[in-house]
């Protein structure tokens, strides 16, 4: 991501391992957590000790960065971390939550690893035990509408907690005009992505969604994200790319088959059309969830996703009461532009307070 911040016009910093290094199954950690995996003690102290070396690291960076900052803002992940920064700093912190924080917190083993390493990072920095009760700034990305449920159970109704909805870029991708012109030689088809994530056997998903397809006589956009499809056959009612602009292409798509990322779904739902969430893990359950109750779509697990049961599923979403209730729920959400001015207001605002001028 340093290119492309950088492009942005802001200075880019590395902080921290490299994620995708991570989580390459080579990577000696994954190696070594799926070894232990059966052995919760070696587990969680092979755990601790490799997440207390990688927040030493991003400590070094982070505390040199934030000397002389008017605010910290942080991912909802790093939320400790950053926290003992900012009051090692003296300054306020803002956290950018993508999700309700409680589906985070409430893995028991991402807790105890957080405290027992949070902690430590605490006497580290010659802090004492007990983190500021300075108030912070908790702005929540999505829109409170997306939730299966009431907002009150998931975030705590304080004002410190403002919903803005998803902070997206609407940036064109190379391959937004070809797809335009290919949509346009036909019948709007469906579009299915799958985000960042790696799928176990992209060829055999793509026939699956081709199968599926075909008998529904449906056409299918497909975002292919980090998958390698150099090998996968052509098909005359397919068309499969690389990335697209969702804010473009979703609102001339019928409908749209997703993993159920946070900002695909909002994407999805600010466009007007029906949604299928095949989820994967953390917080997609929860959209998926969250369409279904909006009657706009409904959602699977993924790895439990059939010929049969994506046929089924498009049949339950392609009806014209389904595409009329996408099209309310897309008035109420918030736009793009207002999400990010909001979200900016909010930061500046909270930096001024704290300001002693």
């Amino acid at each position: 991501m340093l290119g492309f911040v950088g492009a942005a016009g802001l200075a880019a910093v590395a902080y921290g391992p490299d994620s995708r290094e991570q989580m390459n199954p080579a990577a000696d950690f994954v190696r070594s957590f799926s070894t232990n995996i059966r052995n919760p003690i070696s587990m969680f102290s092979e755990v601790v000790e490799h997440v207390s070396r990688v927040k030493a690291g991003k400590t070094t960076t982070l505390t040199a960065l934030a000397e002389g900052a008017d605010l910290l803002v942080a991912g909802f992940n790093e939320r400790g971390l950053a926290g003992n920064i900012a009051d090692y700093h003296g300054i306020p912190l803002a956290v950018l939550h993508f999700f309700p924080e409680r589906i985070w917190s409430s893995e028991g083993l991402y807790s105890a690893v957080a405290k027992d390493t949070d902690d430590a990072q605490r006497r580290t920095l010659g802090l004492s035990d007990i983190p500021s009760a300075r108030p912070v700034l908790e702005i929540q990305a999505y829109d409170e509408i997306c939730l299966p449920g009431p907002a009150a159970d998931w975030v705590e109704p304080d004002g410190r907690q403002p919903f803005v909805g998803a902070l997206t870029l609407e940036l064109p991708a190379d391959a937004d005009d070809e797809v335009l012109s290919w949509i346009a030689k036909g019948t709007p088809p469906i579009y299915f992505g799958f985000g960042s994530t790696p799928v176990d056997s992209p060829a055999d998903t793509i026939a699956m969604i081709s199968a599926a397809c075909a008998q529904s006589g449906e056409r299918a956009l497909i975002c292919s994200g980090p998958n390698d499809v150099t090998r996968i056959p052509d098909f005359d009612h397919i068309m499969v790319v690389d990335a697209v602009n969702h804010a473009a292409i979703f609102p001339v798509c019928r409908a749209v088959v997703q993993h159920g990322g946070a900002g695909t779904t909002a994407a999805a739902l600010r466009a007007g059309i029906p949604t299928l969430i095949l989820w994967l893990w953390l917080d997609q359950p929860i959209w998926a969830a969250g369409v279904t109750r909006l009657k706009v779509g409904t959602g699977r697990q993924f790895s439990v996703t059939t010929q049969e049961s994506l046929v089924a599923d498009l049949r339950s979403i392609l009806t014209s009461q389904c595409a009329t209730r996408a099209r309310e729920v897309a008035a109420q959400m918030t736009k793009s532009a207002e999400s990010v001015a909001s979200a900016a207001d909010l930061l500046e605002d909270s930096a001024r307070l704290a300001s002693p001028g």
